[in-house]
């Protein structure tokens, strides 16, 4: 699976710590920036990640930032993207079973790197449910999108 991953400042270490563990779970990472801990506008990064998730120059995306609420909020305006914030691994494994997120938000100043490890694990690793009524509210969504 190829995925791309961005980050802010706030999140710079953590995108530095994930792109090689991401790598040794088999996954095809693309690096969307930043490239430094030097202060940057977290939508510099979070909508150009959510636009090649949206237009399938990716399958999956994972945006960081300090507390992950800039860039989820970012990736979220971007049509086609579900993005989810989400801090602990059921809240990973539910959000792709119920939701299809197709973006990852994590907080690096608010959960440790091992917890984003595993978060991102998890939910990298959890198909979609397929259920009815997760598909009829997906559909929803992409409705009130158009």
């Amino acid at each position: 699976m190829k995925i791309a991953i961005a980050s802010d400042h706030g999140g710079f270490e953590y995108k530095e710590q994930l792109i090689p563990f991401l790598l040794g779970l088999g996954y095809e990472v693309t690096d969307m920036g930043c490239y430094s801990s030097d202060s940057i506008d977290y939508s510099d990064y979070a909508f150009p990640l959510a636009q090649a998730v949206a237009e399938g120059k990716v399958e999956k995306g994972i945006v960081i930032c300090g507390t992950g609420i800039g860039v989820s909020i970012c990736a979220n305006k971007v049509k086609g993207v579900r993005c989810a914030l989400c801090t602990d691994p059921l809240m990973a494994k539910l959000t792709r079973e119920h939701n299809d997120s197709n973006v990852l938000a994590l907080g690096g100043r608010i959960i440790g790197i091992e917890l984003a490890k595993e978060i991102a694990s998890v939910w990298l690793s959890t198909p979609f449910s397929n259920d009815a009524r997760h598909i009829r509210r997906i559909d929803k969504i992409s409705e009130y999108e158009k």
